[in-house]
């Protein structure tokens, strides 16, 4: 993992805008955008309850809409940008994808599927690695998550 780039950092807070969007329509607060040459082409926020689809979480639908932008379900030569780690579910969508780079702001030990909980990156059936980086915006994703979550209790 890599020290991020002020590029990253750019693209982290565009997914924190998401995860706010997220947050005021009563989601939990995670954002996720999909770049490719330099370009955003894809944005997703958590929505499970407004989708009434468990499936629907920020990775998931910005994967979709890359690939309605690109018409083509492989996203190799792009990177998701997202600001809570992705669980199992999401990083399954994101290897099939062939996404080349995740970059994640807050950890996620409980749920993580890049290190946090458990690392399918490194599974040996895994069929495609992606290259994982963390750092930008982290304290700024959890503290947006711890917020949101005092406010639910």
């Amino acid at each position: 993992m890599k020290l991020p780039s002020s590029v990253d950092r750019q693209f982290i807070q565009q997914a924190l805008d998401e995860a706010n969007l997220a947050a005021a329509d009563g989601e939990v607060p995670v954002g996720a955008v999909v770049v490719r040459q330099g370009k955003v082409i894809a944005t997703g926020r958590n929505a499970p309850i407004r989708l009434n689809d468990p499936s629907a979480h920020a990775e998931i639908l910005a994967l979709r809409a890359a690939g309605m932008a690109l018409a083509n379900y492989r996203l190799d030569d792009c990177t998701l940008y997202v600001t809570l780690e992705p669980c199992p579910m999401c990083m399954a969508a994101i290897s099939h994808a062939r996404i080349a780079r995740v970059v994640f702001a807050a950890p996620d030990p409980r749920a993580g599927a890049c290190g946090g909980a458990i690392d399918l990156n490194r599974a040996p059936w895994h069929h495609h690695s992606v290259v994982v980086d963390t750092g930008p915006c982290e304290q700024e994703a959890a503290e947006l998550l711890r917020h949101f979550f005092q406010e639910k209790r």
